[in-house]
């Protein structure tokens, strides 16, 4: 991260990022919508749609399946692993008599036989009529994403009719036929196909729209696909699947800068949240949080931005976790720790192909990480953590210590301090970063003394990599800054210590004890 402007971001490359996110949710493996959304495409273009529908077709696709895991918390409940549960979806039918007792068969998933007989009897007395207004709910929710996102009322309708069915018995049931906006019955479409001839081919594809064309398939779509299947299902495990949506993207073509860019990242962050009830508005909480403890550490106005950014997708790897680890009310086994763990790295696999994006994705993914190398997920130490990851760690876990989990009630404001600074006294956040974050959360602390010779925390850092021989180029890439940057806090610090040389500003860091560099500075 750096004083530059970010990179403007396309509406299309958040919402694909977002999509990986959904193919994780539902035990896929990522690119399952995109693919989706590819197919829908060219089998709009097939059924004549014009590029006007076709852009509604492409936003459907992309977050059709976007409300389904809002409600995960109910999900594990009642069947034990959520993101088990909606991956078996594709495997029959998801009405009738067979959907039904593959449902019941799962519940309790998981438990001892006499809880899961205790979950099944209360299943039968309510759980049945709560996962029915789940899915009355899931195309409702999706829609009220797609407000916050700017997105015309023709996808908005598409969306909320995201579970309709041709023959009406979908949910919630308002619709049948025609009535049903054809961008949701060409998404419906392309989903359960691209599983089908991910896993068998053209002939699986081609089985799947037969045996639903007329229930819940649009028979007249379903015709289309089954006679050209080679033509528009061919190459689609050979092309850059990314790439190949994001040049897709029809009429609609929207550009996120400045504001606009915060804006949908807060609705994506909030939207995330409601995965699980204990997270509910934490990444808004801690890109708010992270920002002022930015300010407080004298960062420009730019990395700020940048900065509470970083802070709204923190989270988005959540995604890739079932509730049935996050909401567990006791200790996670080894197995659900290392799930647990995988939470950072998901958050920038899914950033990682937008080039706007990418940048946020990078620092996201090192909010877990601690100065003494005991973090996650790459065990990195000191410097090569750099600041602002260490503002966001210790913002994360400020908030989540002020927020109630499944395991224990919400911290009230003096135990969290007191338990932020043990953190910091032990070495595994950084003292100045946790300062930063405690005063932002309105508690009285020390004034924040500047190092040696009047060098700034960012500077003390320069210093370190400098003393050591890196070039300016690679302090950028250690820092996550440019070489312009490093080239002015060189310059400032070669003013403010009297050197003019490597070894000078090596033997001022060695004399004022700001070596080795896997130790917080010492300032003062």
């Amino acid at each position: 991260m750096d004083g530059e402007p970010p990179e403007p971001a396309r509406l299309a490359e958040l919402v694909a990022a977002l999509s990986l996110g959904i193919d994780l949710g539902f035990g896929q493996p990522m690119e399952h919508v995109l693919r989706q959304c590819l197919i829908a495409l060219r089998l709009a273009e097939r059924a004549g749609l014009d590029e006007q529908q076709r852009a509604v077709v492409y936003y459907t696709a992309l977050l059709i399946n976007v409300g389904c895991h809002t409600d995960a918390h109910e999900q594990a409940k009642w069947f034990g692993d959520d993101i088990a549960f909606k991956s078996r979806k594709y495997d029959g039918q998801p009405y009738g008599l067979r959907g039904a007792i593959r449902g019941i068969r799962l519940l309790g998933a998981g438990s001892p036989v006499l809880r899961r007989f205790r979950i099944g009897l209360e299943f039968a007395i309510a759980g049945h009529r709560d996962v029915d207004r789940m899915l009355q709910y899931h195309g409702r929710l999706a829609r009220s994403l797609g407000e916050r996102l700017g997105l015309p009322y023709p996808v908005l309708d598409a969306l909320t009719c995201a579970y309709e069915q041709w023959d009406g018995r979908g949910w919630p049931g308002e619709r049948a036929g025609d009535r049903v906006p054809v961008a949701a019955r060409l998404a419906q479409i392309a989903e359960y196909v691209e599983v089908a001839h991910r896993l068998g081919g053209v002939t699986a594809a081609r089985r799947t729209v037969r045996e639903r064309a007329g229930r819940q398939f649009d028979p007249d779509l379903a015709r289309l696909l089954y006679a050209d299947a080679p033509l528009l299902l061919a190459d689609l495990g050979a092309v850059g699947t990314w790439e190949a949506v994001i040049d897709a993207e029809p009429a609609l073509a929207v550009v996120l800068t400045g504001d606009a860019i915060d804006t949908a990242l807060r609705a994506v962050a909030d939207f995330v949240d409601l995965k699980s009830p204990y997270f509910l508005g934490h990444g808004t909480a801690v890109a708010d949080l992270t920002s002022a403890a930015g300010v407080r550490v004298g960062l420009s106005r730019a990395e700020i931005s940048q900065l509470r950014r970083v802070g709204l997708v923190h989270g988005l790897g959540r995604l890739g976790v079932s509730n049935a680890i996050l909401d567990k009310p006791g200790p996670l086994g080894a197995g659900e720790r290392e799930r647990a763990r995988m939470q950072p790295y998901l958050t920038e696999r899914m950033l990682r192909q937008s080039p706007a994006l990418a940048p946020l994705g990078r620092l996201a993914a090192m909010h877990r990480e601690r100065l003494d190398g005991s973090g996650y997920p790459r065990g990195l130490t000191g410097t090569a953590i750099p600041l602002p990851a260490r503002l966001l760690g210790a913002a994360d876990v400020y908030r989540a210590m002020r927020e109630p989990r499944s395991y224990r009630p919400a911290l009230d404001p003096e135990e969290a301090r007191a338990r932020l600074r043990d953190e910091a006294r032990a070495g595994r956040l950084d003292a100045d970063a946790v300062a930063a974050v405690l005063g932002a959360a309105g508690h009285a602390v020390p004034r924040r003394l500047d190092g040696p010779g009047g060098l700034t925390r960012r500077e003390v850092d320069v210093l370190r990599l400098l003393a050591r021989g890196l070039s300016n180029k690679d302090i950028a890439a250690r820092l996550v800054i440019t070489s312009k940057t490093v080239g002015n806090h060189v310059e400032h610090i070669y003013a403010k210590i009297g050197a003019s040389t490597r070894a000078a500003a090596g033997l001022y860091a060695v004399r004022h004890g700001l070596l080795p560099e896997d130790e917080p500075a010492k300032m003062g």
